[in-house]
């Protein structure tokens, strides 16, 4: 549990930074750079995991690091639902595509749904924080 306010600064800088990264996707969204908006909402939802991590001291230098603890930790302990995992790792196929992907092509439909996808995470994250009286 956060036993300081470092880490409670910490949790909340990261959400901050979280729907920062959202409201990029949208503008991004808004420009019809559907790849790039793709990569900000994964990245939206990815910080989020990450201030959940942080909750329990927990980080990675990888994405598959924090994908695999925010899996460990908080959805087989049922904290999260189980489809908030899928959401991640969906983001997460889609951004590395987006950035890397030779002649790969983001919808608007797909952008659009992506950041629907980092909306609910980030919404089930913050609840989650709530819950622990950090907000």
């Amino acid at each position: 549990m956060v036993s300081s306010d470092k880490e409670k600064a910490l949790i909340l800088y990261r959400m901050e930074s979280a729907k920062e990264k959202l409201k990029a996707a949208v503008d991004l969204l808004g420009n019809s750079d559907y790849k790039d908006s793709v990569s900000r909402s994964y990245y939206a939802i990815f910080t989020a995991a990450r201030a959940l991590l942080a909750t329990k001291q927990l980080d990675s230098a990888k994405h598959s690091g924090v994908i695999a603890l925010f899996n460990q930790h908080f959805v087989k302990t049922s904290i999260v639902h189980k489809e908030t995992s899928k959401l991640i790792e969906k983001a997460k196929l889609y951004r590395e595509q987006a950035d890397y992907g030779d002649f790969f092509v983001v919808s608007k439909e797909e952008a659009e749904a992506q950041i629907q996808s980092a909306k609910r995470f980030i919404a089930e994250v913050e609840h989650v924080i709530k819950n622990m009286n950090l907000s």
